[in-house]
């Protein structure tokens, strides 16, 4: 009897895939060659008015003449930095406990209650989020003014809670819905009341998406400048918006102090970002909220 032999399928030769992979990498080469030279750009900047923060004469050169720490302390006295430093945190402070205080019973009651418009209402908190500060600051500021609270530090921290609250409710709602309902029931059947229940079984548990909110709030307000330079007074000017005053008024002073003013500013925001990197990883801080109940 004859036997059939059955036909194998045809491979692909190895050429076709060397030619798909070097069609493909020129792709790859243009996306990268598009971020370092992103990266390079960025970090001669930076290095730029790092040099130039410590250098004595620096005009046709390519390196300043001389090298000296002098600058940072006339830019400390000159923009009176200690008060400036101490109003930025006196704001962000307020800001942070204030967007907390406000923040996690409102993402509470969004995360256990169901009624009609809440859709609307998550549409609400996230409009100054994903709007640019400027487009709803303006309107705000004038409303401040015509109240008299802009240009003091209450007006500041009025103005930097509109974007913080929703920030604080849209980060917490999850970490309250990854805890079991249960545990809250158990707690009233033993006695609890709303607050104890809150304050005792509840915040507990709430502790990392409290922590990372808050870290959040506090580099946002730190880094906000069109709301606080819209509603900052002489004396309630935090960091940024001095320094944005010191750059105008750069003809004025030497170069050396803005630029010297410039790198506290970004050496306080980058402290900022990596303690927000170092702690708050908000995957593992819902896995980690979402696996308590169980133990």
């Amino acid at each position: 009897m004859a036997t059939i032999t059955r036909a194998r399928p045809a491979r692909p030769p190895a050429t076709t895939d060397r030619r798909r992979r070097i069609t493909a990498r020129p792709a790859a080469w243009i996306v990268w060659g598009v971020v370092i030279f992103f990266f390079l750009n960025l970090l001669g900047v930076v290095a730029s008015v790092l040099v130039s923060s410590f250098g004595r004469r620096w005009f046709d050169t390519w390196l300043p003449d001389g090298y000296t720490t002098s600058w940072y302390g006339r830019a400390w006295d000159e923009f009176a930095l200690l008060q400036v430093i101490v109003v930025t945190l006196e704001v962000s402070v307020l800001v942070v406990g204030l967007s907390l205080l406000i923040g996690v019973p409102a993402a509470y009651v969004l995360a256990r209650r169901s009624f009609p418009g809440k859709r609307l209402i998550f549409l609400v908190f996230l409009l100054p989020i994903l709007m640019p500060p400027i487009t709803y600051g303006i309107p705000l500021a004038t409303v401040l003014y015509k109240f008299g609270l802009a240009g003091h530090m209450s007006g500041v921290v009025l103005a930097n809670l509109v974007p913080s609250v929703p920030f604080v409710i849209l980060t917490m709602t999850p970490f309250i819905e990854q805890i079991d309902p249960r545990i809250e029931s158990a707690a009233r059947m033993c006695g609890a009341g709303l607050r104890t229940v809150f304050l005792r079984v509840l915040t507990p548990l709430l502790v990392p998406g409290i922590l990372a909110s808050a870290i959040l709030v506090l580099v946002r307000t730190v880094g906000m400048f069109e709301l606080t330079f819209l509603t900052a007074g002489p004396d309630s000017q935090t960091l940024v918006v001095a320094l944005y005053y010191s750059m105008s008024a750069s003809g004025i002073r030497a170069q050396q102090s803005v630029d010297a003013m410039a790198v506290i500013y970004t050496s306080m925001m980058l402290v900022l970002l990596v303690v927000a990197l170092r702690y708050v990883n908000p995957t593992q801080l819902v896995a980690q909220v979402k696996e308590d109940p169980e133990h």
